[in-house]
């Protein structure tokens, strides 16, 4: 098996590009229901959120990861349901970035909130997203 390695600037630069293509101010939909195949495939389940993040949504990458901007929240979630998992798009609201799943905090998901069961209405807060990359 053949071994690949980038340095850590490498690794940071890619993940710094990642934010700059996604653009400023993406939405985030949190959804019910199963992850798609692949971030180009249909969504399944319900929005139960829609969110537009702030313009910098990440901070400056180090060491290999990228970790989220506090504080990503909502006020009032758009449905009910249980979180499944959540697509980043670019600020159409309809091109998609990256996706993946929803855990409570500490659950070890993608993403991870304080609470995945929603009520319509309810306000909650995204507690962890980290991107890491790979390569090292």
């Amino acid at each position: 098996m053949a071994t690949f390695q980038i340095s850590v600037a490498q690794q940071n630069a890619r993940l710094d590009a990642m934010e700059t293509e996604a653009g400023a101010s993406p939405i985030l939909k949190i959804y019910s229901g199963s992850l798609p195949t692949n971030v180009a495939a249909a969504r399944t389940g319900t929005v139960l959120s829609t969110l537009t993040l702030p313009s910098d949504f990440m901070q400056a990458a180090a060491s290999g990861a990228k970790a989220y901007n506090p504080t990503w929240s909502d006020t009032a979630a758009d449905a009910a349901g249980t979180a499944g998992y959540f697509t980043l798009f670019k600020s159409d609201g309809t091109t998609g970035c990256w996706q993946g799943d929803i855990t409570t905090t500490g659950g070890g998901g993608a993403m991870t909130i304080d609470n995945i069961v929603f009520a319509a209405g309810q306000a909650f807060t995204i507690t962890g997203f980290t991107l890491t990359d790979g390569n090292g």
